[in-house]
C-alpha cells in the first residue's frame, strides 16, 4: 500500500517542482511586516500584502555558520505554462547562524511578488553554506534554477523551506 504524505511542502509540488526531498535540520521563519505573523506552508497573501521584504530568521547552527536564502517562484509566468520556471525573487548570502536576513549579503535585491495569472507559490528555501563567501550568485531572475544554483555552489539539499501562496488581487479587494 502506498504512503500518502502529508507534507505541505510535497503535497503542492514545492519537493519535485523546485527541489528534491530534504529532511528539515534548521529552524526557520519567515515574517512580513504587514501582518505580523509568520509564515506557514500554504498560507495565502495578496500582493499588497508582500510588498516590503520580510524578515527571515534562522534558529539552529552558530555564528560560525552561514546560510545562503533563496526566494523563487517556480510558477512563472502562469501556473498552467510555467516556462519561466523559476523566477528568483531575493537571494541573501552569508547570513551567519542564529541571526536574521539582515546580517547576510543581499545578491539579488527583494522583488516583490505581482503574479498576472492564477495562483502562484512563493518558496524560501535555506542552504547551508560550506564557508563563508563561497557562493556565487545567479545573475538572472528569470529562468532561475533552484537545483542548478545548489548544486554549482556545493550547498546541497536545503535544510529549511517554507511557501506561500500569492494571486492578482482586484481592485475590489484592496480597498
Amino acid at each position: 500500500m502506498a504512503r500518502i504524505s502529508s507534507d505541505p511542502l510535497v503535497i503542492s509540488r514545492v519537493i519535485g517542482d523546485v527541489v528534491d526531498h530534504f529532511s528539515t535540520t534548521v529552524i526557520m521563519s519567515v515574517t512580513y511586516n504587514s501582518n505580523k505573523q509568520e509564515l506557514h506552508n500554504g498560507y495565502e497573501y495578496f500582493p499588497s500584502a508582500v510588498t516590503c521584504k520580510p524578515r527571515v530568521e534562522v534558529h539552529g547552527g552558530d555564528l560560525r555558520s552561514f546560510f545562503t536564502l533563496v526566494m523563487t517562484d517556480p510558477d512563472a509566468p502562469g501556473p498552467s505554462d510555467p516556462y519561466l520556471r523559476e523566477n528568483l525573487h531575493w537571494m541573501v548570502t552569508d547570513i551567519p547562524g542564529t541571526t536574521d536576513s539582515s546580517f547576510g549579503k543581499e545578491v539579488v535585491s527583494y522583488e516583490k511578488p505581482m503574479p498576472n495569472i492564477g495562483i502562484h507559490r512563493f518558496v524560501f528555501l535555506l542552504f547551508k553554506q560550506q564557508k563563508r563567501q563561497s557562493v556565487n550568485p545567479q545573475v538572472s531572475r528569470d529562468c532561475f534554477s533552484t537545483r542548478k544554483f545548489a548544486e554549482e555552489n556545493g550547498l546541497g539539499l536545503p535544510v529549511a523551506a517554507v511557501f506561500f501562496n500569492c494571486q492578482r488581487e482586484t481592485a475590489a479587494r484592496r480597498r
